[in-house]
């Protein structure tokens, strides 16, 4: 092992390693409340980047940003009863408004300060918004309605891992309303199309697009869309969903409007979301045994800056040349934005400094020390290839110059890099050529490692048929993963009921 690297290695352990990168690379740490974690400025830097280049996207799909409550009344869940069904078991409910103080207990719930009505913490935002909706939309003219919101959201999670599955996490919801269906299932598509090309343009993440089947669907949607990304270890990351939601929620919030014939019709709606499950994803998918690789366009610091300090008069030359290289830099452009740079002036051992940096996978790391000064010179450690073939870290020498003309170009070939190994792992992990469900089970019998994921062909089922084969994947702990956009003609019959094909699936272990 590596004197650096992480001390558990995604071979050995890859969850206890996802754990410790997540600690060492000072992403998150847990909270003190069960489910929920404190962001780290690193983690937090890294969502303000997503959240920054989605909500741009977002925006200019059409898009307007606004903000509804965290507490929701009971009442709107219960107008729609395949919804609140759904949720029921996450819930977390406001039932009392006030604390009092007991001498035997300490602080205790006032048994007089019960609410007339509990109030739901926000799971999701369906219900409030689609109530706005049925005050905001009277008219064809008023259509479509399209909104999104950055918030929180609490689910009452039983199992958790920081950022894959907290009881509390942050989201983008987007919820929009049409006069027509074809116009709602043409939203939910662009949708689609927009977390695709994000999360492999932005997050270097490769993903699969296409549709969930029945049992997978949001609760009360007429059809839901999925990202399924690959991590290092083959099991799928559901990174997205749109929504289409057709009547459902129009007709129980009484969404409704006076056509161009004067007749009133329903709206159609869609709601679609991303969260903060993204970093897990970036973790997965990027991360190796020194710690995290952050894409740079993602990396809240693209290039840092280490002066390596003796206590000794060179040091001020030290610290004037990394405060000159860091103007430089910070004039360039990568990706259309300046170059994000940190000088790193804290006090700790330079050698400490660069594997801090390390682990938490800033892109360009560069040590400046009195010979470099002399000579004009940089050491620059690139995140994305970090040891020569003889296993010691590779640092480039080169002039001040040199490197300044180059930084662009070699963030962005560095991107390219993630997001071209990452696509790579996908497609070689794909497997096809199933024709019997018996050889499913052989296969995951005989990887059980890393077995990555299965496209098989299916006859689409539906109800207690559907219910039925999910109960023979949940005996192999797969699971539907989505029926890819870009799949195959099928040519033969359903491997789960015999019956003729009409599409491709993929199957999987998940997150």
């Amino acid at each position: 092992m590596k004197k650096n690297a992480l001390s558990v290695t995604r071979e050995d352990d890859f969850a206890g390693w996802y754990q410790q990168l997540i600690s060492e690379a000072d992403l998150a740490e847990e909270s003190g409340v069960r489910g929920c974690m404190v962001m780290r400025p690193w983690g937090y830097g890294i969502w303000e980047r997503v959240q920054f280049l989605m909500d741009q996207r977002i925006k200019q799909a059409g898009h307007e940003n606004c903000y509804f409550p965290l507490f929701i009344p009971l009442s709107y869940f219960a107008k729609e009863a395949e919804h609140v069904d759904g949720f029921a078991k996450e819930m977390a409910v406001v039932t009392h408004h006030r604390l009092m103080k007991n001498d035997e207990d300490g602080l205790v719930v006032d048994p007089e300060a019960k609410l007339e009505e509990p109030l739901v913490v926000r799971p999701t935002s369906e219900t409030v918004i689609g109530t706005a909706f049925a005050r905001w939309v009277q008219s064809w003219r008023d259509l479509p309605v399209m909104i999104n919101q950055w918030a929180n959201v609490v689910r009452w999670e039983m199992r958790t891992r920081m950022f894959l599955r907290t009881s509390e996490f942050l989201w983008q919801e987007g919820h929009t309303a049409h006069a027509t269906r074809d116009e709602a299932m043409e939203e939910t598509l662009d949708i689609l199309e927009l977390y695709r090309s994000f999360s492999e343009e932005v997050l270097a993440m490769p993903v699969v697009a296409g549709e969930k089947p029945e049992n997978e669907r949001f609760p009360g949607a007429d059809a839901t869309y999925s990202i399924e990304a690959m991590m290092q270890d083959g099991k799928a990351l559901q990174a997205g969903t749109s929504h289409f939601l057709g009547q459902t929620f129009s007709k129980a919030q009484n969404i409704r409007f006076q056509d161009k014939e004067g007749q009133f019709q329903f709206a159609y709606t869609t709601s679609w979301g991303t969260s903060t499950r993204l970093i897990g994803g970036v973790i997965m998918t990027h991360g190796d045994d020194d710690g995290l690789r952050v894409p740079p366009l993602i990396a809240p610091y693209q290039v840092v800056i280490i002066p390596m300090l003796r206590d000794k008069p060179e040091d001020e030359a030290v610290l004037e040349f990394c405060q000159s290289l860091t103007k430089d830099l910070s004039q360039l452009k990568a990706f259309g934005e300046n170059v994000r740079v940190k000088f790193d002036k804290t006090g700790a051992k330079a050698s400490n400094k660069r594997w801090s940096w390390v682990k938490k996978g800033a892109p360009l790391i560069l040590e400046i020390g009195p010979r470099d000064v002399a000579e004009g010179n940089v050491s620059m450690i690139r995140r994305d290839a970090l040891y020569k073939e003889n296993g010691k870290l590779d640092s480039h020498i080169q002039s001040k110059g040199d490197f300044v003309a180059q930084a662009a170009s070699l963030l962005e070939e560095i991107q390219s890099g993630l997001h071209s190994e990452a696509r790579v792992r996908l497609d070689s992990n794909i497997t096809r050529g199933f024709a019997e469900y018996s050889e499913v089970q052989t296969f995951y019998k005989e990887n059980k490692k890393y077995p990555g994921w299965l496209e098989v062909q299916w006859c689409k089922a539906t109800g207690d048929e559907l219910d039925q084969i999910e109960d023979r994947l949940k005996k192999l702990k797969l699971t539907f993963r989505n029926v890819p956009q870009d799949a195959a003609p099928v040519d033969g019959d359903c491997i789960f009921t015999g019956k003729p094909a009409v599409e491709r699936i993929l199957i999987g272990k998940a997150y």
